[in-house]
Order: C-alpha cells, then structure tokens, then sequence
C-alpha cells in the first residue's frame, strides 16, 4: 500500500511526501518558508497545521497578498493587545479604523501612556514574536464563548454571537483569547516587521506590511482630516447609544430602525451642508475638485453638493474628467498591452486647463461628452460660461492631485475628499473594513446596472484598488475636508441585495473564498428593507429606486 502523496506548489515545484504530513512541515520546502501565513486549496484557506491525505496542488502565501495582508494584520492586532495586557493588565486596546498604512486604535486605561510606555510595549511585542508562540484555535459551543466574553466584560462580543453558528471559533496566544474574524498564521515568528505611531491622548496607529508594500513597513502618513472625520461620526453613533453592530441589530428587533435610518441620513446631509458653508467661507474658490474611491458615493454626493450651493445662491456647474479623456488611440497602455485609463495620461489635461482657463477669464467654453463605445470625444453644444454666481464642481480620479490642473491657480481651488468609513465597529476589536463595505456596494451596483456577475466585481477588484492606490491615497492627506459617505445602518440594507449574489459563486471559482468571507461577514447583520430609505438616499446610487 502506497503512504506517500504527490504535493505540487510554489506553480511547478513537486514533492513525495508521507500522508497525514502537515501543510507547516511542507511549507519548508516552499520560497515562502521563512514568511508563510497560510495555505490555498481548492479556492479555499487552510491551516497550516491541518494534513495532506491526498495528492494535491496548494498555494502557499505571505503578507504579499491579498490573503496574507489581512492574517498579517489580525495577528499583529492580537500580538500588540497581549503585550499591552501582559505589561498593563488593566488596559485594553480599542481597534477603530484603518488608516493609510495602519491601523488606528485607542488604549482605554486610567493615566494616559507615554512614548517610553509605548516602547515597553514594542519591546514585549518583539518578546512575544521572538519566542514562536502558537495561535491555537479553539472550536467551542456558543454558550461557552457567550460565557467566556461575558466573564471578560466584553458583552458587545457575547450579543454578537446571536447570529453566529452553534459551534464558535477562537484563538488563544499565551493566556489571552479573542477572535479577529480572520484565520491566524501557525505562530507568531512569522510576524517580524511592525511598527507604531503614536498619536496623542492613548491613540495610536499600527503599521504593518502589506501586498501594498510589497512586504515592506510603509511610512506614516498622517491624515488629520481623515480621522478626525471617524471621529465625530463615532461621537455621534455613542450619543446615540449605538457603537456596535449588535446595538444596530437590537433596533432592527424593536422596530426603531426607521427613525434611526432618518437620522443617518440627515447627518449625511449635514455633512454636506457643512462642506458647502467652508466652501463659500473660502469666496476666492471656484473650482471644487471632488475624489473618492470607487463606489464611494461622488455622483450623489457632488449632486447634492450642488443642490446647497444652489440653495445658497450660487450657480454650480458639474464637469467630470471622465469627458476629457484623450482619444482612444492616444491612450497609454499597461505593461499587459491593455488601455490604461486610470492613469493621469488618459486625461487631456491640456484641454481641461485651457477649459478651465478659459472660464475663469470669462470665455465661453463647449463641454465634450466622452463616448466610451467609439472612444472619442464628442461635442453637442454644451456651452457654459461662469456667472458671477457660478462654481464649478469636478469629479474624477484624480483631481487632488494638482498634476490634473499645473495652469490653475491654487488660491482658486478646494479639494474635497470621499470615503464611506463607517464608524460602526462590531466589537472593541474588529472594525468595519471600508474596502469590504465598498465591494459589497460595487458588486450589488454592477449586477443592477451592468449586468456583471459578483465573480467579474471580485475579480476586476484588484485592478480597481490598485488604480486608487497610485492615483487617489497618495494625495488624500492634500483634502481641505473629508466627507464620509457611510450611512451606519447600509450593511443591513445591502445584505439583502448582496446575499443571493454571493451565494451564487460555487466552490469551482477562485472567488469562493472571498465570496464566503463576505457572506460570512454579512451574517452579523439582520437585514433592513428599503423601503424605510429615502428616494435621495445614497444608497440608491447602489440599490436603485431613486428618482430619476
């Protein structure tokens, strides 16, 4: 009887290895040996410690990838919680948001920490990574982890569990358990590169390596606007005795999610009247360069930002650079051959400028309308020329970067920065990731309006991030103000739409895996009709259903 397995990786490396023979032990056979997270097979995320049986081809990955990025940084989560409890048992970490490059948190505990604490705590760390310790997992009944995280204070975690399965995943590292809602590495050796920012009054921000970086530490880019926008909106769900996604659950259950819905929708609003009053605060701007990432909400968004200005009097006029693209046979080309259209040479910058120009000395000026299918610019004599009163709001990818407009003067612009960070965290440990709540909200969009499948979404996701990360992040922290364009309650209504789309992804596809993971995510939320959302909501920009 033959023991031994074929075990194909690394794209063509082949071993012979016993049954039974964990994924760890053939992992030192791999390029990945010193820095492996995780194994794929199938489509599907394993342990390292779980065992070949069969011959089989697997992928071995680190923080390289997309995969290994995020087991990267719940590790790193974990290992900087431990070390502040094994230094200041009391304390507790609170992990708020992403940030450019890291991750933002704050230390609740009774005297405000120092830059020396905080080297302690580096020093631990390094302590923890440097003896290898396992992260254990754990398969236990859910009253036992309902139990377990009502005896350590944590209730939100306890109340999260009521749309958790009957069998609960946790991890132990040393003597402390939490789940970060991402599978763990093996140990903790893997995890060598981190650093931390610290900010002021116990905040802080965690770096890490990502597929990003390449693997490499980025550098700290402060982003005061950005967190500072997280801030007021988690401010404001506190005020409303609402942090949590079970707090957003419980309204769900009571029949009080209408008239919170209500509210959401007018701090939305708000936000925008609010923008619009800096604006006209600043009388010399004319120009406002609105940027966000994709399925951030800039079409509802820039129309209601119009609809202030023109309740304030002016007279706004909405330019988008996706018209001034250049001809289609001028385009540049990726390294694959293919039209690159995200770069900034796609843009006819001259002929923006000599636009822009144009109207600021008082010229008339004929607005072209790009045509996707012929790939030319087309002119249907769309003439405008600035009043008085006017103020000219243009939308596109890359209009925080002044490269897009060298001939305009600064004085006569204002940049405005979108992002939908929902300041709803489910639990003290775990946020809401932006890039989750934005796929989500592009895979409902693109099957509604352009009849993509949820697998094409996932599989053009890639292409879309990395357009924003070399066109849109670098140039956020320029922002004269952020707006979040997150409505707290929108997972519960996008779950809806977002469930039977992801379901219908068989474990055949290579997006299984982060079909399921969302699917998995979306769990946590009881679902929320529509109907309590408003014609105007920017959810319909997603969902449907606005007026038109």
């Amino acid at each position: 009887m033959n023991n031994n397995i074929k075990i194909i990786f690394d794209t063509n490396k082949t071993i012979i290895v016993p049954k039974g023979t964990t994924y760890l032990e053939i992992s030192k056979q791999s390029k990945y040996k010193d820095t492996v997270l995780g194994v794929k097979k199938n489509n599907e995320i394993l342990a390292l410690s779980e065992k070949a049986y069969y011959n089989e081809t697997i992928e071995f990955f680190d923080c390289k990838s997309v995969d290994g990025t995020k087991m990267y940084k719940a590790a790193i989560m974990f290992i900087f919680e431990v070390a502040l409890k094994t230094i200041y048992p009391n304390a507790d970490i609170y992990y708020l948001h992403s940030v450019p490059g890291g991750m933002l948190g704050e230390i609740k505990y009774d005297k405000t920490l120092t830059i020396e604490d905080l080297s302690k705590i580096k020093e631990e760390m390094a302590r923890i990574i440097d003896n290898d310790y396992p992260f254990k997992k754990y398969n236990i009944l859910k009253k036992e982890a309902e139990a377990f995280y009502n005896a350590a204070l944590t209730p939100e975690k306890s109340e999260n569990l009521q749309t958790a399965d009957n069998i609960v995943s946790i991890y132990k590292l040393k003597d402390y358990i939490n789940y970060y809602y991402v599978p763990m590495p093996y140990s903790t050796k893997y995890i060598k590169l981190f650093s931390i920012k610290y900010l002021d009054n116990n905040r802080l921000v965690l770096l890490y390596p990502s597929y990003l970086t390449e693997g490499k530490l980025p550098e700290y880019v402060h982003h005061e606007n950005i967190i500072k926008s997280f801030y007021e909106g988690r401010a404001w769900l506190n005020k409303l005795h609402t942090p949590y996604v079970s707090n957003l659950n419980a309204l769900v259950s009571t029949y009080e999610i209408k008239g919170f819905i209500e509210s959401c929708e007018l701090k939305f609003n708000e936000q925008i009247e609010n923008a619009c009053n800096e604006i006209l605060r600043n009388n010399e701007k004319k120009f406002i360069m609105i940027a966000g990432p994709s399925s951030s909400g800039k079409t509802t968004t820039t129309r209601v930002l119009a609809s202030y200005l023109r309740s304030k009097g002016y007279d706004p006029i909405c330019l988008s650079t996706d018209d001034y693209f250049v001809e289609r046979e001028n385009n540049p080309k990726d390294e694959f051959g293919n039209y690159d259209f995200e770069c900034l040479n796609s843009i006819d910058v001259s002929l923006l400028n000599n636009h822009l120009l144009n109207l600021l000395q008082g010229k008339e000026i004929n607005v072209p309308s790009f045509n996707f299918i012929t790939g030319h610019k087309e002119y249907h004599n769309h003439i405008i020329k600035l009043k008085d009163n006017s103020i000219i709001l243009i939308e596109g990818l890359h209009t925080l970067n002044d490269d897009l407009t060298p001939h305009i003067p600064e004085r006569y612009k204002y940049k405005v920065y979108l992002s939908p960070f929902i300041p709803l965290n489910i639990d003290r440990h775990n946020y809401i990731s932006t890039l989750d709540l934005r796929l989500i909200r592009r895979i409902i969009r693109d099957s509604r309006t352009r009849g993509h499948t949820a697998s094409d979404t996932i599989k053009n996701w890639k292409s879309v991030r990395n357009g924003e990360e070399k066109y849109i992040f670098p140039y956020t922290h320029q922002a004269d103000i952020v707006i979040n364009t997150a409505l707290p309650y929108e997972l519960g209504v996008l779950k809806v739409y977002a469930d039977p789309l992801l379901l219908s992804i068989d474990t055949a596809s290579p997006y299984y895996e982060e079909a399921r993971r969302l699917y998995k995510f979306l769990k946590g939320f009881y679902p929320i009709s529509s109907e309590y959302l408003s014609k105007n909501s920017i959810l319909r920009e997603f969902i449907g259903g606005k007026n038109d």
